[in-house]
């Protein structure tokens, strides 16, 4: 039996306690100085005082001293205690061990001289250093990193932002005003772009046993933003691809032979930092010699091994003997941090509430103490609590760690809810960015005959750099006038997105801007659109100018041209943004709308009805959805075999042949089309801010459109805020004189709505609020919020589908969540790169009769509580017995369109029957091959130019969007328990 001292009072030092007394090698434990939530004896030791830790341990015969913080190691705490007490056995380096740690610079002449991939760096040690640094010999601008050569806490680390910022920076920290001493010498290295992973590995000196790598997430906010700390949080295991894990090794190969050659006998943990750059160079960052905190927490947790029989074997050189084993889970750990880290910490706050340790949950304090006074659980530090939870998916132990850490309580908690959440990784160049200037040269060519059909008399050609507009040959005068407008769709798009419907969104565009100009009486002659997305989609950019094409025919006006413009990096692989331009014109001798001067008491208002939303206050609307779980896709309550999508997506009515004559002759004294900010805004434009009258209006004097009304009692929305908001069911407001209500009156469903009266202190006054919307037709039964169904996915090899259904399962309107990747065959590619996203992974290889190995595979599914699988090249016909344990829970994709071609060679048989269509198609899978009912298919033309390369090309870019549509499809009958 072994007693047990560990030096260290944080997170990490309570993580190896936790862990260490579940060894039945245990004698005692005592933990130095140790917090509130120290397991083992807490004893209140001086650890910078060495020979009062000397007399401790030879007192209570101490066997193994574990030292946690890199300061007692960086000042010789091993060399002490072993020169002192001949038996004591130290798991921790010696100080010339620590400068690997301890000096940056040491560090870094260390991987220089024994060949370890790194960023390029200086060393700095004086202002004229410094100096001449930045004037001649700074070739990366301010594309660097400046690190204090010292210990700092992890705080030494700047990346600037500026090459200026840099310089003061760097010359704060050799003037100590920034990291004390530890910033008398700096080092300034060339960035590196790419990912960061952490490996860690026992280490006795000769051999070296890897632990998971491990990912620690520095900054302080959300979205890797804010300041340095110690680090907010951990995940682990992290997958990299097996060159990138090769690398890592080699790395500890040569770290412990160029430590050997210097004569040191190094034994205890050894952290090496990897940042993994674009051409796939595992790059060292920096080294610990000790056990990194937050990830210990985690990694306590995954270890399945007796950690204290590890540390003996290390101690004794036996470490090539050992094996260590951990766990197939993953793990997620979450930092509760006090409010004002990372600049200081908080002392004496209570902690209001604290839950207890579950299975799957354990929380280590790293900076409590027990009130004095009250006898309470107090902060004492910075970072107080490390949440750790342990499953099979990163999803849910970030889900249930996140969960824990909300119920902490104590004043000023601050912590990260993103950990764990999947980095987006640069692109490798400019070329492989995602522009594709093929692709967009080929829709340009696409949409010239759309173009063509808009072409008025005097408006030019798409596809040079601008357009001709030849106000004379377009009927006008010399003397007359331009008006120009522009406006965007907004997140109407989002809908138009999801339900791959974009027939009307062009109304929306074209509607937002020539319903604006006409309000200054001018005639829409040219229209151009900005069409903007991370990746260009041809198809849907074909349909969007399509529907913009047909709007600018109803609005006579001329599709003259516009941009298109990939911008990845600034917009998702799916995210795209709608916005045009219209150009009017006008005669000086037609009315100069809004003639305000002339509007007074006992003018009317009248209204045009809307199509209903047109292309505001989608924010809002599509917010009262989702707090009532309802899909696009669910039929709205007040009309038959009506879908709230098709409501919703009914383009913006175009007002211009409506109105525009009745504007030119003069009866009309003022236009306002209702946008954003609804009636409340839109309809005072025709006045002056100055004039003293007030547009009343009659809310009573139509019917409120039941999406309206469905929209304010289900938010619930206010009165007042429908009215400011929305449209509420009219779209142009004109104000005319009461002797021309006649004229007026021929207008296409016109309506009066109100009057202009005496002034009464406001410029606009709604009559009837209180019964204007009727709240009694609707009761919206909300459906279960928040779960998700959980998915397998089933390989063989790549899996270029399965990281098509992982991506859009992350995506945040997703309804399903893709827990496991299992493949029959153990070097599947699909397998590195389901890790690549955290994803948990198993191998089910082939048995000798099928039914064995398919009900081996049903027990995997089975313990990941799997509902729904996909079936991404498995190459494996499925037993019957295999099928009948999931019905209708089982999907496919096939390059064809079922039932007609069937079976491996589906696309060359249809190809040599010579079919002018081919697709592909999504079922469900029964006991048969290629069957079971179709979910979705997709058509695609074979040109005279493909071949079978470029036509299974084109089938696999229509996979890709069709099976995760089908995921998503059967995720939500599964919820809506419709199978």
């Amino acid at each position: 039996m072994s007693n047990i001292l560990i030096i260290g009072n944080g997170g990490r030092e309570n993580a190896l306690a936790w862990k260490i007394l579940q060894s039945e090698n245990l004698g005692e434990l005592f933990v130095a100085p140790g917090n509130a939530g120290t397991q083992g004896h807490n004893i209140d030791l001086d650890i910078t005082n060495f020979p009062v830790i000397s007399e401790f341990c030879k007192l209570h015969q101490i066997t193994l001293v574990i030292i946690g913080p890199e300061v007692p190691l960086s000042e010789g705490i091993t060399d002490f205690l072993t020169a002192e007490i001949e038996s004591i056995k130290i798991f921790g380096p010696t100080k010339t061990g620590a400068l690997l740690e301890s000096s940056k610079i040491y560090s870094k002449n260390f991987m220089r001289e024994f060949q370890i991939p790194t960023a390029d760096f200086h060393v700095i040690q004086n202002q004229e250093e410094l100096d001449n640094f930045f004037e001649k010999e700074n070739l990366w601008g301010s594309e660097i990193v400046i690190k204090a050569d010292g210990l700092a806490s992890g705080k030494g680390v700047i990346i600037p932002d500026s090459e200026a910022e840099a310089k003061h920076l760097a010359t704060s920290m050799l003037n100590g005003t920034l990291v004390g001493d530890s910033g008398k010498q700096l080092l300034i290295e060339r960035k590196l772009e790419g990912y960061e992973v952490s490996a860690l590995a026992f280490v006795d000196g000769v051999t070296f046993s890897r632990m998971p790598l491990v990912r620690d997430h520095k900054r302080l906010l959300e979205n890797d933003l804010g300041p340095n700390t110690g680090g907010m949080g951990v995940i682990a295991p992290v997958y990299v691809p097996k060159s990138i894990d090769s690398q890592i090794d080699e790395v500890f190969r040569k770290t412990l032979e160029g430590l050997r050659k210097r004569g040191i006998n190094y034994c205890g943990v050894l952290y090496a930092g990897f940042l993994v750059t674009s051409d796939d160079v595992a790059n060292l960052l920096e080294f610990n010699c000790r056990f990194g905190d937050p990830e210990t927490q985690i990694l306590m947790r995954l270890l399945e091994t007796d950690l204290l029989d590890a540390m003996h074997n290390c101690v004794a050189r036996k470490l090539s003997q050992t094996e260590i084993t951990w766990s197939n889970n993953f793990g997620c750990g979450v930092v509760l941090a006090t409010r004002n880290y990372p600049k200081s910490g908080e002392i004496g706050t209570e902690v209001e509430y604290l839950p207890e340790n579950t299975n799957s949950t354990v929380i280590f304090h790293a900076g409590t103490q027990i009130s004095p006074s009250t006898k309470k659980l107090e902060t004492s530090g910075g970072r107080i609590f490390c949440v750790t939870s342990i499953t099979n998916t990163l999803n849910d132990a970030r889900n249930i760690a996140n969960s824990a850490a909300d119920s902490i309580k104590f004043r000023g908690k601050q912590w990260r809810k993103d950990i764990g959440v999947k980095n987006k990784r640069n692109t490798l160049s400019y070329g492989a960015s995602g522009v594709n200037i093929d692709e967009g040269n080929q829709f340009v060519e696409d949409i010239k005959s759309l173009v063509k059909k808009t072409l008025k008399p005097g408006a030019g050609q798409i596809g040079g750099f601008g357009a001709v507009l030849d106000l004379a040959d377009s009927g006008f005068s010399n003397d007359s006038q331009l008006v120009v407008g522009i406006d965007g769709v907004g997140t109407k798009i989002e809908i138009a997105t999801e339900l791959n419907n974009f027939n009307q969104i062009g109304y929306d565009v074209v509607g937002m801007c020539v319903n604006d100009v006409i309000c200054h009486c001018a005639k829409p002659l040219a229209f151009l659109d900005y069409y903007v997305c991370g990746e260009l989609n041809r198809h849907q950019a074909t349909e969007v100018l399509k529907s913009i094409s047909s709007a600018c025919i109803e609005a006579g006006c001329s599709l003259i041209g516009g941009e298109t413009a990939e911008m990845p990096g600034v917009y998702g692989a799916d995210q795209w943004d709608l916005a045009g331009c219209a150009i009017a014109c006008r005669e000086k001798s037609w009315p100069a709308l809004p003639l305000s001067n002339e509007i007074r008491e006992g003018d009317l208002i009248l209204g045009i009805p809307s199509n209903g939303l047109h292309s505001n206050g989608f924010s809002l609307a599509r917010k009262v959805l989702k707090v009532n779980n309802i899909s696009y896709s669910d039929n709205v309550p007040w009309e038959e075999n009506v879908k709230f999508g098709e409501i919703l997506l009914r383009g913006t009515r175009l007002y211009v042949s409506d109105i525009l004559e009745h504007l030119k002759n003069g009866i009309v004294k003022g236009c306002a089309h209702i946008t954003g900010g609804g009636l409340v805004e839109n309809a005072t434009r025709v006045l002056k801010k100055s004039q003293q009258v007030t547009m009343e209006i009659d809310l009573s004097s139509w019917k409120l459109p039941e999406l309206f009304n469905f929209l304010a009692t289900s938010g619930p929305v206010e009165t007042s805020e429908m009215i400011r908001t929305f449209n509420c069911g009219i779209g142009m407001v004109l104000v005319v004189g009461s002797e021309h209500l006649e004229t007026v009156s021929k207008i296409s469903d016109v309506m009066k709505i109100g009057k202009v009266t005496n002034w009464k202190g406001e410029q606009i006054k709604f009559r009837n609020m209180e019964s204007f919307v009727d709240r009694s037709g609707f009761f919206v039964e909300k459906k279960e919020a928040g779960r998700k169904v959980r998915v397998a996915v089933l390989i063989s090899g790549t899996g270029s589908n399965m990281r098509k259904l992982i991506e859009r399962a992350e995506q945040t309107d997703s309804n399903c969540e893709v827990v496991l990747v299992v493949s029959n065959k153990p070097d599947a590619l699909g397998l590195e790169i389901a890790r690549s996203f955290n994803t948990a992974t198993r191998v089910n290889p082939h048995t000798s009769d099928r039914i064995s190995g398919d009900l081996k595979l049903v027990k995997i599914l089975q313990d990941f509580g799997v509902e729904l699988i996909c079936l991404a090249g498995y190459m494996r016909i499925l037993s019957g017995e295999f099928v009948k344990h999931f019905p209708s829970r089982i999907i496919n994709i096939h390059p064809s369109l079922l039932p007609a071609f069937k079976g491996a060679h589906a696309l060359q048989d249809a190809l040599e029957f010579g079919v002018k269509v081919v697709g592909c198609t999504s079922h469900f899978v029964d006991e048969l091959i290629d069957h079971g009912p179709i979910i979705y298919q997709k058509s695609i033309e074979v040109e005279e130019s493909d071949n079978i390369e470029t036509i299974r090309a084109k089938i696999q870019k229509a996979e890709h969007i069709l099976f995760p549509n089908s995921m998503i499809e059967v995720a939500k009958r599964i919820l809506n328990k419709e199978i």
